[in-house]
C-alpha cells in the first residue's frame, strides 16, 4: 500500500513539475511501469498563428493556451522542452518595431495575399484567387499592440509550465515574402530588398540586400536607417530588441530566408535556365555569409532555426551559389533545415526525401529537426485532412530518414515541428491531434537504429570543393540530387545517408557498419579515400552503385568496374534492357532522351572486356554506335562482392515552372527507373505491375528497427501491384496475407502504409498469412505466426535481445502449445541474425 500511495504521488508529483521536482532512483523504479521504449524528442514545436486568439482579453487568450497544451498532451510528455512558434505576421513585425509597445500590431489576420493591388477583402463575388487578393479570417478581427502580443507569449509560458511541467519556449517568425501579413516595410517602404522573384517580380526577401535611407524611428535605429545598411545587420539588430522586449526565445527563419535568393525554384542567382554563370559562385557566397556575420554580431545569443529551401544542397549550390558546408561550420547556432513540405502539397516525395537526407548528412551539430503539414492558416487548405486525405504518408517515408554519424552511430530527428496547430479561420479541430499524435508516436517508436537495406554515401564536402574550385562541374553538381529525387519516384528505397567524409572515417574503424546496407554513392575521383574504401568494400563482400560521369575516375576505378571511357554522345537513344522489369500492360517507349546539360554530361561508357563475372544490364544504341549504360561487376574471391555502375540519365526537363519536370513517359522511357532495375542484381527485387507507364509508381523506404525490416511507402494509384524478392527470400508483412507468385511475395497496398516484417521466405507460390497471436503465457512477450507455407524456407529475424535458445516455436500447434514443438538452425549470413527453417508446410508459430 505504501508503495502505492508513493507511485500516484509521484506521477502527480512528476506530471505537475517535472522542471522543479528531481525524483530519486527508487521513485524513478517505480514509475518505470509508466514508461514507454520510446525515445523522447528534444524539443516539440506547435506553431500557430493569432487567429485562434479571436478576442482580445485575458480570459479568452488563458483558455486558447489552455486548449493548446490539453490537445497535444499525449504527444507533449515525450518531449524534453516545449515550443510554441507563433507566425504573428511575416516578420514585418520585427522590421518594424519602433521599441514602443503600445504600438499598433499589423498581424495575419488574412487569408490570401494581402500585398497585391486588390484591397482586402474586395470583389467578393469575382474570380481572383487567394493569390491575387486576400480576405480577413473573420468579420471583425481583434486589434492587438506589441504589449498585447507580449501577454498572449507570457500566457502561453505560464500555462505550458503549469499544464506539463517541461520548459516553455516561444518562437518568433520571419518570412522573406508577401504571403502572410501587409507589409508596407518591404512592399512600399524598402522595396529594394525584395530581389528575388519567388511569387512573381520582386517579391522576395533576398538575406545579403542593402537598405536605402530611412528617416523613420525604429527599435534598433532610434535615428532612422543610413543609406547602404546591410539588411543582415538591420534585421539582426531588430530581432534583438524585439526577441528580448516581448519574451522570445528563438528565432524561425522561413521560405529559404538566409540560404539565396530563389529558395523554391530550379533556378537562381548562378543558373537562369540555360546557363550556369561561375563567375558569380565567390560574390554569392560571400554575400550569404556576410549575411549570418551581420546578423549574429547583432543579435549573438539567440538560437536560430530554419526552414531552408524546397530543394536541396546540390541544387541550391549549384543554382542559387548556397554553400551550406560554410553556413554550417560557420558556428552560427543555427539548426539544419528540415524536410520540405512541399510533397503535401505536389507528391514529389523523392524531392523532399532526397533534399532532406542532403542537409542532414553533415549538421553544425547533432540536431536536426522533421516537420509535419498539418493546417495552413493562411491558404484554406488542412493538409492532413484534404491533402493527405488523413492519410500518414508523409509521417512514416521521412520518419523512415536517418543519418549515420562520425562515429557510426544512427541518428534521428531530435526536434519535432507542426505546421499549424490551427486553420485559416482560426480553428483548432481536436480530430487532427487525435489522428495524428499515434502514427507520430509510432514512426519514432519504431525509428532506425541502423542503416536501411540502401545507404547514400553523400558528396557533401565534394560538391563544395568542386564548385568552388572547379566551376566546370556545376551541371555535374547540379545533376546529383535531380537524378536521386525521380529514381526515389520511380520507387528506389533510399532513406539512410552519410557523408562521405564520415564513411571513410567510420568504415576505417567499424566496418561493420555498412554490412546489411548497399552503398549509393557517385563515380569518386581519381586516387581519393572514397574510391580506396569503396573498392575494399566491395573486396570485402560488400555490395555498391555507383552513379554518374565517370570521366575523373582513376583507371584502376574504371577496370575495378569493368568499364572503358568511349567517345561522348548525347541526345536521342535506342534503349535495349537486359534485365528483369516492371510489368507494364502497355508498350513501353524505345527511345531514351539524354540531356547532357541535365544529366551531368554525355554517355561515354562501355564495357571494358568480356568477363564471366561481369553483365551489361542496359545498353543505348545511336545508329551504330552502342553505350553501356548500365553494368554489374560480382567479385570473384568467393566473400560474396559486387559493383552496379548506373550512368544515370536524368529524364526531366525544364518545362517551365519551378522544378524540372519529369519527360512524357510515353514517348521518352525514363532513365532514373533504371537504379530500382539495377538494383535487381544485387538481390533486392522490387517490381510494378501497372496498367500504364503513365501511372505513377510507389515510393517506399525499407528501416531497420531492432533486427526487423520496416516498409514505408506512398501509392499514388492503388490499383499498382508490388512484388518483393530478397536475398533472404520474400518479405512477409505482418498483419497481412500475400500471394506468392514465382518466388515474389505481392500486395496491392492501400494509400499508405507502414508494416513490419520479420519473416522472409523461400516459396514458389501459394498464399501466405502472417499474423499477431495473444501471449497466453506467462514468460511470453509476443506470439507471431506464419502459415500457408508448402516446402518453404523460412527466416525469422528475431529482436535483438531476444534469447534465441528460450523461444517457443511450434510447427502446426495451436494454444495451448503442448506439441509440436521445434528449433532452427542459428545463422548471420543474410543481413542480420535469424533462425533458419527448412522444407516447413503449414503453420509456424514463434513466441519470445
Amino acid at each position: 500500500m505504501k508503495n502505492t500511495i508513493w507511485i500516484v504521488f509521484a506521477i502527480l508529483l512528476y506530471g505537475c513539475n517535472t522542471k522543479n521536482t528531481e525524483l530519486n532512483h527508487e521513485q524513478k523504479e517505480n514509475l518505470s511501469i509508466y514508461s514507454s521504449s520510446l525515445k523522447s524528442f528534444n524539443n516539440i514545436t506547435l506553431e500557430m498563428s493569432l487567429k485562434p486568439f479571436k478576442k482580445n482579453n485575458t480570459d479568452y487568450i488563458q483558455a486558447v493556451c489552455k486548449e493548446v497544451f490539453t490537445q497535444w498532451a499525449s504527444l507533449l510528455r515525450h518531449a524534453d522542452t516545449i515550443s510554441i512558434m507563433l507566425w504573428t505576421s511575416d516578420g514585418s513585425e520585427i522590421l518594424d518595431y519602433s521599441g514602443n509597445l503600445n504600438q499598433k500590431l499589423e498581424w495575419a489576420k488574412y487569408m490570401g495575399n494581402p500585398n497585391t493591388s486588390n484591397e482586402v477583402n474586395s470583389y467578393p463575388d469575382s474570380n481572383l484567387t487567394l493569390h491575387e487578393r486576400a480576405f480577413t479570417y473573420m468579420k471583425k478581427p481583434p486589434k492587438f499592440t506589441y504589449k498585447d502580443l507580449k501577454l498572449i507569449v507570457t500566457t502561453l509560458k505560464e500555462t505550458g509550465d503549469r499544464m506539463t511541467g517541461k520548459p516553455i519556449r516561444v518562437c518568433a517568425t520571419f518570412d522573406p515574402g508577401p504571403e502572410f501579413a501587409r507589409s508596407d516595410f518591404k512592399y512600399k517602404k524598402h522595396p529594394e530588398v525584395c530581389m528575388s522573384n519567388t511569387m512573381g517580380a520582386k517579391s522576395f526577401v533576398t538575406c545579403y540586400a542593402v537598405l536605402n535611407k530611412d528617416k523613420e524611428k525604429y527599435a534598433g535605429y532610434p535615428h532612422g536607417i543610413k543609406q547602404g545598411t546591410p539588411f543582415g545587420s538591420f534585421f539582426g539588430r531588430q530581432s534583438k530588441h524585439f526577441l528580448r522586449d516581448l519574451g522570445f526565445d528563438c528565432l524561425w527563419l522561413s521560405n529559404g530566408f538566409g540560404f539565396g535568393m530563389e529558395t523554391w525554384s530550379s533556378t537562381g542567382a548562378i543558373f537562369d535556365g540555360e546557363k550556369f554563370h561561375a563567375e558569380k559562385l565567390d560574390d554569392i557566397k560571400a554575400k550569404i555569409l556576410d549575411f549570418w556575420t551581420l546578423f549574429r554580431e547583432e543579435c549573438p545569443e539567440i538560437r536560430i532555426e530554419t526552414r531552408g529551401t524546397n530543394l536541396s544542397t546540390s541544387i541550391d549550390l549549384a543554382a542559387d551559389g548556397v554553400d551550406l558546408k560554410s553556413i554550417y561550420e560557420g558556428n552560427y547556432n543555427i539548426l539544419p533545415p528540415p524536410n520540405s513540405p512541399w510533397a503535401a502539397i505536389n507528391g514529389d516525395f523523392g524531392l523532399e526525401m532526397a533534399g532532406y537526407m542532403s542537409r542532414i548528412c553533415e549538421k553544425p551539430d547533432n540536431r536536426f529537426l522533421f516537420r509535419y503539414y498539418t493546417h495552413d492558416p493562411w491558404w484554406l487548405n488542412s493538409p492532413w485532412l484534404d491533402r493527405y486525405g488523413r492519410e500518414p504518408h508523409d509521417i512514416y517515408l521521412p520518419m523512415a530518414v536517418a543519418t549515420i554519424n562520425s562515429q557510426g552511430q544512427t541518428e534521428n530527428p531530435t526536434h519535432l515541428n507542426f505546421l499549424t496547430i490551427d486553420d485559416s479561420y482560426g480553428n483548432m479541430p481536436k480530430q487532427v491531434p487525435d489522428e495524428v499524435i499515434p502514427h507520430i508516436l509510432q514512426a519514432r517508436r519504431y525509428a532506425p537504429d541502423k542503416a536501411g537495406v540502401l545507404l547514400w554515401v553523400y558528396p557533401f564536402d565534394e560538391y563544395h570543393d568542386w564548385a568552388f574550385n572547379h566551376p566546370e562541374r556545376l551541371k555535374e553538381i547540379y545533376y546529383g540530387d535531380w537524378f536521386i529525387r525521380q529514381a526515389i519516384n520511380e520507387g528506389f528505397p533510399l532513406n539512410t545517408c552519410i557523408s562521405t567524409k564520415n564513411f571513410v572515417s567510420v568504415y576505417q574503424k567499424k566496418p561493420e557498419v555498412f554490412s546489411q546496407s548497399v552503398l549509393v554513392t557517385i563515380a569518386p575521383e581519381a586516387n581519393t579515400p572514397l574510391e580506396a574504401k569503396l573498392i575494399d568494400f566491395v573486396q570485402q563482400g560488400g555490395k555498391a552503385m555507383v552513379y554518374g560521369p565517370v570521366t575523373r575516375c582513376s583507371d584502376r576505378f574504371l577496370e575495378f568496374m569493368n568499364i572503358k571511357l568511349v567517345r561522348p554522345l548525347e541526345g536521342v537513344f535506342e534503349i535495349q534492357l537486359k534485365t528483369k522489369s516492371d510489368d507494364i500492360k502497355m508498350d513501353l517507349p524505345d527511345s531514351i532522351y539524354h540531356d547532357a546539360f541535365y544529366s551531368g554530361g554525355p554517355i561515354n561508357t562501355q564495357r571494358l572486356s568480356n568477363k564471366n563475372n561481369s553483365k551489361v544490364l542496359t545498353t543505348v544504341k545511336q545508329g551504330v554506335e552502342k553505350r553501356d549504360v548500365a553494368l554489374v561487376r560480382h567479385e570473384e574471391n568467393g566473400k560474396g562482392g559486387a559493383i552496379c555502375y548506373i550512368r544515370g540519365t536524368n529524364s526531366v526537363g525544364n518545362k517551365g515552372g519551378r522544378l524540372l519536370r519529369p519527360l512524357d513517359k510515353r514517348k521518352w522511357y525514363s532513365g532514373n527507373i533504371l537504379m530500382r532495375y539495377a538494383l535487381l542484381e544485387l538481390g533486392y527485387e522490387l517490381l510494378f505491375e501497372k496498367e500504364s507507364p503513365l501511372t505513377k509508381n510507389p515510393v517506399n523506404t525499407i528501416s531497420r528497427n531492432d533486427n526487423a525490416y520496416y516498409f514505408s511507402g506512398f501509392v499514388p494509384n492503388t490499383t499498382v501491384k508490388q512484388k518483393f524478392k530478397f536475398p533472404m527470400g520474400a518479405p512477409v508483412f505482418i498483419g497481412l496475407e500475400t500471394r506468392i507468385t514465382n518466388g515474389y511475395s505481392t500486395y496491392n497496398m492501400p494509400k499508405s502504409y507502414f508494416k513490419e516484417c520479420r519473416f522472409f521466405i523461400e516459396q514458389e507460390e501459394g498464399i501466405i498469412s502472417c499474423f499477431e497471436i495473444h501471449s497466453g503465457e506467462k514468460g511470453i512477450k509476443r506470439r507471431i505466426g506464419i502459415k500457408g507455407l508448402e516446402n518453404a524456407t523460412v527466416r525469422f529475424y528475431p529482436p535483438e535481445n531476444a534469447d534465441i535458445n528460450e523461444m517457443k516455436i511450434f510447427h502446426n500447434s495451436h494454444y495451448p502449445y503442448k506439441k509440436g514443438q521445434i528449433q532452427g538452425e542459428k545463422e548471420n549470413r543474410f543481413r542480420g541474425k535469424y533462425i533458419l527453417f527448412r522444407n516447413i508446410s503449414g503453420q509456424l508459430t514463434i513466441g519470445w
